[in-house]
């Protein structure tokens, strides 16, 4: 009998942790008044750094047809504003206004919490999780 391979085993694992959480993030984007994908987008728009719709949609793994009407409603609540990108006019790039960032910053601090599973672990524990997600991430 086969084992299975220690990453297949860890990627397994966090797959079903992410898969435990899911539910969270309609309920959170319900307290916001926003969709989980304008939760989304408001997670891939930093503020200060405009992001071409072209970016988004690829973000989103969606055409670029599809974040129109997305755009449409954040920028009527005043989220987001279309500007033409600095490098090509024609490009349209989305930036976050003043209410756009700061409801980002109250998303980003809500998702942020984490799982009651995770601080369950030792100090040393959560910290040595850390470091190895954040290795991957950058690789």
């Amino acid at each position: 009998m086969k084992s299975t391979p220690p990453a297949c085993g860890a990627w397994e694992l966090l797959i079903q942790l992410l898969l435990s959480q899911r539910g969270q993030l309609p309920v959170l984007a319900a307290t916001l008044e926003l969709s989980p994908v304008q939760c989304h987008v408001l997670y891939v728009i930093e503020p200060g750094k405009p992001v071409p719709m072209k970016q988004l949609a690829a973000s989103l793994s969606c055409d670029a047809s599809n974040v129109t009407g997305l755009v449409d409603r954040l920028e009527s609540r005043g989220l987001v504003r279309r500007v033409p990108g600095t490098e090509d006019r024609r490009v349209k790039v989305l930036d976050l206004t003043p209410t756009g960032a700061r409801l980002r910053a109250e998303l980003i601090a809500r998702m942020s919490t984490p799982p009651p599973s995770i601080g369950r672990l030792s100090a040393k524990d959560q910290r040595d999780l850390e470091r190895i997600l954040s290795t991957l991430l950058r690789s």
